[in-house]
């Protein structure tokens, strides 16, 4: 898990690119998410939402997903659950102060975010982790607030 972590920051770009394209279908889709009903959805989504991005981020399954923001490493990784940035402990070579054989989650969030296409999005302030939502689908929770926002 830890090497793919890795590449899906170094690969960061394209990851953001395929993630667009894929947000713009699951929205459109919204009008048959909810005749089926986004209650009834919730588990398989979340299961294979879990299957993906564990794979490929290490995702922790939030609910509340920010890899777009974080460079394409999932800020729930830190030990210390920090979701804004990374604490004092970071160590002189970038590895976490908890766990120093690790890289600091937040020192690899912030050279994904130099790859992507808007490197100032790691500036913005994350909401603190809303513990309901965990392990719930964040793909349908974007698909929601986007058609609730139109």
């Amino acid at each position: 898990m830890y090497r793919l972590r890795h590449w899906s920051v170094s690969n960061a770009r394209m990851l953001e690119a395929f993630y667009n394209g894929f947000e713009k279908v699951i929205v459109k889709l919204h009008p048959l998410w909810n005749r089926l009903g986004y209650q009834r959805l919730e588990k398989p989504f979340a299961v294979t939402e879990k299957l993906v991005k564990g794979v490929l981020f290490d995702c922790q399954m939030c609910g509340q997903c920010a890899l777009s923001s974080t460079g394409m490493s999932c800020s729930m990784n830190c030990p210390k659950n920090l979701r804004n940035g990374p604490c004092g402990g970071v160590r002189g070579n970038g590895n976490c102060e908890v766990k120093p054989q690790m890289k600091c989650v937040w020192v690899a969030a912030w050279e994904g975010s130099q790859r992507m296409s808007d490197p100032q999005a790691i500036s913005q302030v994350q909401h603190p982790v809303d513990f309901r939502q965990l392990n719930k689908s964040s793909w349908l929770q974007v698909a929601r607030s986007k058609n609730s926002s139109n």
